[in-house]
């Protein structure tokens, strides 16, 4: 076994000796830090060492790029925010459009050449519908109209028509709706969409 001998008490360093000796390693620190961290580091070189050698330019360099990358930071940062706040107001469009797009009631059906169909929205006097026609493959003729308490009244008629949208306002109680009739030579199909104050429908 190695074994070493123990110093004496003569030989340790005295407490006075520990407190030069920490005194100037503070000091020591305290001058590299100022005379070369911070210019170097931070551009800050209130010795004018740093200057003299070179350290305070890249010092001055550092803190240039760390101020451009933080605003750079930012910058993507608010892309960011634009684009998720576009993306939610697509979303939100969206759900807007669908929600429009609801409708209460439809219908659909394929005339073939000169046959005709009959749809009729029940709807007390002044009561509103709104509605979408549309016609695929050819042509239709309609008749948008009303009866009822030996009323009647035409609300539009169409020639050759691929479609409507609009809205009926009941002059009075009773059956609102449409009359088709397929004048083309092939079939056609006919879908209707209703939403608004009616009571029933009759087909």
């Amino acid at each position: 076994m190695f074994n070493t001998e123990r110093p004496s008490l003569e030989e340790l360093p005295s407490s006075a000796q520990l407190i030069r000796s920490t005194v100037i390693a503070g000091a020591s620190a305290a001058v590299i830090l100022v005379s070369v961290v911070l210019p170097a580091e931070y551009g800050i070189d209130p010795t004018g060492v740093g200057r003299v050698l070179g350290l305070q330019e890249m010092g001055e360099i550092k803190s240039q790029l760390a101020d451009e990358a933080e605003a750079d930071r930012q910058l993507e940062s608010q892309d960011q925010s634009s684009l998720m706040n576009d993306v939610l107001g697509l979303f939100i469009g969206s759900a807007h459009a669908q929600e429009a797009e609801v409708w209460q009631d439809e219908t659909s059906f394929i005339l073939t050449p000169g046959e005709s169909a009959e749809w009729k929205l029940f709807m007390e006097e002044g009561a509103t519908a709104e509605y979408r026609m549309v016609v695929t493959g050819g042509r239709v003729n309609f008749d948008l109209h009303g009866h009822g308490g030996e009323q009647s009244i035409t609300y539009e008629k169409g020639r050759g028509s691929t479609g409507a949208e609009g809205t009926i306002e009941a002059a009075f109680a009773g059956e609102h709706g449409w009359f088709w009739r397929n004048r083309d030579s092939g079939d056609v199909s006919v879908m209707v969409q209703v939403r608004g104050d009616y009571s029933g429908i009759i087909e």
